[in-house]
Order: C-alpha cells, then structure tokens, then sequence
C-alpha cells in the first residue's frame, strides 16, 4: 500500500489487518483500550449507518463533544463513508452553534448530553424546538435549519426526537460490506475530508475545507520529524476539533502504526498520570500546557523518563519553556513548530533529531512538498534573507478555500496560490525559519512600529517570571503604548516599578511597558491558545477605570 496515495479509510484496513490486536487508542483513566481491529469494525458498524441513513459523498455531518472514545470513531466512519465532517469546539454556546449548524449545512449533528458548564441538550432544543414534536428520529424539519435531518446524541439516555448512539448504530446492521466497499471506492484524495471552524476572533469563523492528501501528507512528514515509529506512544492532551490534535494526534499515530493516549480534557495531573503509566514517548500541546504542567506543585512526583521527542505549537513558544521542557521534562527531542488551520496545520518544523539551537530558537525547515517565502507586508514583494515579512505558504495541505465564503477566501490565497498568513518571520541563512509576530499584533507608537514578542521575549529574562503576554493598549497621544501582562512564578513577588526598572536602558524607551497586569491565568480558547483580543479588552478597561483624564507621557 502506497500511504500517501491511499485514503484515510483504506489505510486504516490495511493497518487493522497488518496489526490487529495491537492497541491503537487508549483512555487509561478509564480504563479503555481499543486495538486497530476492534476500531476499525467499530468504524464499519457506523459507516454503515450514515449510509444506510441516506447521506452521500460531500454531505456534511457535526460532531460537538469533548475527546470522547467514540469522536474518531466518528471521524474515521465519516472518511469512509466520504462524508465531511465539520469539527466543532466543543465550549460553543447557543449563538455560536446556530452560526456553525447553519453556515455549514449540516444534515446530521452528533452531540453529547453536556460539557463543562454547557448544557448541550438544552441548547440544541433551544436552537430546534421542533425536536419536541417529532414522531420520527432522521424526518426532522426545522425552520431554522432546513439541511439538519437528525441528531444523535453519544450520550446514554433518550429524548424526544433524537436517535440515541446505539440506535442509530442498528440502523445499519442490515447495510452490505459490498455497498460500503461501493461508496468507499469513490471517496478519493482530492475531497473534502474535513471542514475546520477558525477561532472567529475577528469576524465570524469561516469555515476551512481541507483535503485527504493535504491531511494525510502533513501527517506522515510531521510524524517523521517527530521520530515516531511503531513503537511511539503518543500522549495527547489537545482537543480533538483542533486541527493540530486530529492530525498529528491521531492520524499520524495511525499511518505509523503507533498507539495514542487520549485525554478527555486537559488536566496537568491527569496528563503527568497518563505519561507515566502509558510510558508515553511524544506530546504534543500549546505552550501553555507544558507550563501548566511544569509549574504544577505535583510535578516532581511523576516520572518522565519515557519521553523522547514532543513538539510545542498552536502560540508563540517561548525559547526558556521549550528549554525547561527539554531539561525537566526529559523530552530531548522537543520542538517549536508552526502551522495554521488553513494549511493543515504544520508547515514547518524541525526534526527531533536537529541540533538543540535550532529546535529552541527556531520553526525548522518546511516539510516536503511544501514552498515559504517572506512577503513585504505593505509591497507583496520577496524579502530578502534576514529581512522580517509576512510568512506566505504555498503547497501540499493548502485548504481548498472558506466553505461559500470566496471573497474571504481570495484574500487568503493570492492569484499566485500563495496563502497569506499574517504572520511575520524570517529566513535565515541555515535555511530554517524564525517567527518575529503576527502583523494584527503589531503595537504602533507615534508610528514605530512594536513586535509584542520580541518584548515578550524580554520580559521572560526577568527572574520570577513564568509566562507573559504583550499588547497594545490604547492611548490619546501615541495611538498605543505597551501592556503587558505577567503571571508569576510560585512565591515570587514584584511590582510594576521593578518590571520598569529591570527594562530600562536595555530596550527602546517606547518598548518599556507603560502598564503591568500580573495575573494568575490568561483568557484561552478551548485549544489552549491565548486570546490577546481579550486581554486588550481587559486592559484597557482597566487603565479607563485607573483614570479619566487624558493619558500623558
């Protein structure tokens, strides 16, 4: 079997046939354990099921749940049957999943009972009160949601008008392996596999159609430059909605024939739990969790020493907590990578086996069939090496667009198919890139303009300091000055003079913090990114509420 030329449910029967009882997935807080054999005859049963109910090649199904054993099993019964899924964040609230439910088109929706502080069922008969009188699950109408058909509820217990899992699992008993093997036959590399919601923190999220071959070639590369094998037992404590989590944390683990350790949320003793016992080998998570974890009273409790190679990505990643993770962590062949959504996620990253200097301080090299340039931002003009501009990717795992968004979309991706990031990089000498910022983060002072992370990276040499967050906050005279917010680490005090006067004379004056917020957490989304748009809120409210007079110098 060729892999990169084969579907993601071909190569998942090949891989159950060639290994069978070896375990694939794990929930080892609960106990489950399910080998590539079982998995994929649980794949079958359900997309059996989806056929059986009548959707066809391009229909587009919902799943709205935390990492729940059965999620991939959604995911790959989908793949099969060549219908797409849409991933959907599972912390969305009502307004948010009228938007998704609509914007997508979705004709099934597969939900749990609830999550954290969101009751799911009472949303979705807010959302579709016409649940309450249907006589027959899968002949829904609803005014609101003419596409939406059924919903079928993962959760135990049964409600008025919505097929429970197991129900909805016997209505394709009667479904032939031969008519499945008909509608498999047709899925092929260039589909839609998957269709991925943005974070939305400007605008409302588009809606991201991404490929088999750019899902299943960014999987297999990123996979190689983590050193796995079939041997690696991967721990993945990220959300599965997030495109970082379902490729590299369970595709990936399934085209090399690996094992998973799935956790249901993040909890950094859960996780600590997990590595030990499962003796886990690589890790994938956004800066934040490894500081979580490294930072946890409870840290030294745990042994990991099974730990090889791990990447770190989804935010900025500062060089001194991939150097902690390296040194306290034993993951030896940690690394900063850098990838979007829109691109399958990773586009470049180092290989767990590169020089340390590199894997810290920067995003590697780009993965095969993969082309980055960097762009003036004001002249869409090459940079020169050394030379910072915005970060332009062309290549394998490129969405295919916004699903009916295409002015968005030709804005995204030029004439020229290179898709604008709104990153800012360089490239240097070795070959390898650095990212400098994100060009909507740019502070401008008096028309200079300020790269929070390169403050940001200032302000982690402060001793005491265990994670920082830089942004623009508003003002009269200048446009915007400096915020930073700073969390400490455990028992270190400091005040907002001696953040001042640690940075004077050793950066530009205007660089200097002109307010300090220290905080115990920052505002993240669901994957654990931070959002800098609240913490400009947050901030400039709080110098609103400090005074009413104009702001001077």
């Amino acid at each position: 079997m060729e892999i990169l030329e084969s579907t993601l449910g071909t190569i998942l029967r090949e891989k159950a046939r060639e290994l069978g009882d070896k375990e694939f997935i794990i929930y080892s807080n609960q106990n489950i354990r399910i080998t590539y054999a079982e998995f994929d005859k649980k794949v079958d049963a359900l997309a059996k099921s989806l056929l059986a109910m009548g959707l066809k090649k391009g229909d587009h199904i919902g799943l709205w749940a935390n990492n729940i054993p059965e999620w991939a099993i959604v995911f790959f019964a989908a793949a099969r049957a060549g219908v797409v899924l849409v991933t959907i964040n599972p912390n969305y609230k009502a307004y948010e999943m009228e938007y998704v439910v609509r914007q997508a088109d979705l004709k099934a929706l597969f939900i749990v009972d609830k999550y954290r502080d969101s009751d799911y069922l009472e949303i979705i008969y807010q959302l579709i009160p016409e649940l309450n009188t249907a006589d027959v699950e899968g002949e829904l109408f609803s005014r609101n949601f003419p596409s939406l058909k059924m919903v079928i509820n993962i959760s135990t217990g049964k409600q008025r008008g919505i097929f429970t899992y197991g129900e909805f699992l016997r209505l394709g008993s009667m479904f032939s392996d031969e008519r499945l093997h008909e509608a498999e036959a047709q899925v092929t590399l260039d589909d839609t596999l998957a269709m991925m919601y943005t974070s939305g923190s400007t605008g409302q999220p588009k809606g991201v159609m991404l490929t088999f071959r750019g899902y299943l070639s960014n999987s297999w590369y990123s996979a190689q430059r983590l050193l796995m094998d079939e041997n690696s037992v991967m721990c993945n404590p990220l959300p599965l909605f997030h495109v970082m989590s379902l490729f590299h944390g369970l595709v990936g683990v399934l085209m090399c024939g690996a094992k998973v350790a799935n956790l249901e949320w993040f909890d950094p003793v859960m996780l600590m739990a997990v590595i030990q016992k499962e003796k886990c080998t690589v890790m994938l998570g956004v800066p934040t969790m490894y500081i979580a974890i490294m930072s946890h009273p409870l840290f030294n409790m745990f042994d990991f020493s099974s730990m090889k190679t791990g990447g770190m990505a989804g935010a900025f990643c500062p060089p001194e907590v991939i150097k902690q993770a390296i040194e306290k962590m034993h993951v030896t062949g940690l690394f900063a990578g850098y990838g979007l959504t829109e691109c399958s996620t990773f586009v470049c990253v180092s290989s767990g086996d590169d020089p340390e200097d590199q894997r810290i301080n920067t995003i590697g090299k780009p993965l095969p069939g993969i082309e980055i340039t960097i762009r003036n931002v004001e002249t869409n003009e090459e940079c020169p090496g050394g030379t910072q501009g915005e970060i332009c990717v062309r290549g394998n795992g490129l969405m295919k667009g916004y699903y009916k968004m295409e002015e968005a979309t030709k804005k995204t991706i030029d004439e020229q198919g290179w898709l604008h990031t709104g990153d800012l990089g360089e490239k240097l000498d070795s070959g390898c890139f650095i990212i400098t910022g994100r060009s909507k983060d740019i502070i401008i002072w008096g028309g200079e303009n300020i790269y929070p992370k390169e403050v940001e990276d200032f302000i982690y040499s402060i001793p005491g300091v265990k994670d920082v967050q830089v942004v623009g906050i508003t003002n009269q005279k200048y446009g915007e000055v400096v915020g930073a917010f700073i969390s400490l680490k455990d028992g270190v005090t400091m005040t907002e003079k001696d953040v001042k006067d640690f940075c004077q004379g050793k950066i530009t004056h205007y660089k200097i913090p002109r307010y300090v917020f220290f905080v115990d957490s920052f505002p993240l989304t669901s994957s654990g990114k931070i959002q800098k748009y609240k913490l400009r809120e947050i901030g400039n409210q709080k110098v609103k509420e400090q005074t009413q007079t104009p702001q001077h110098e």
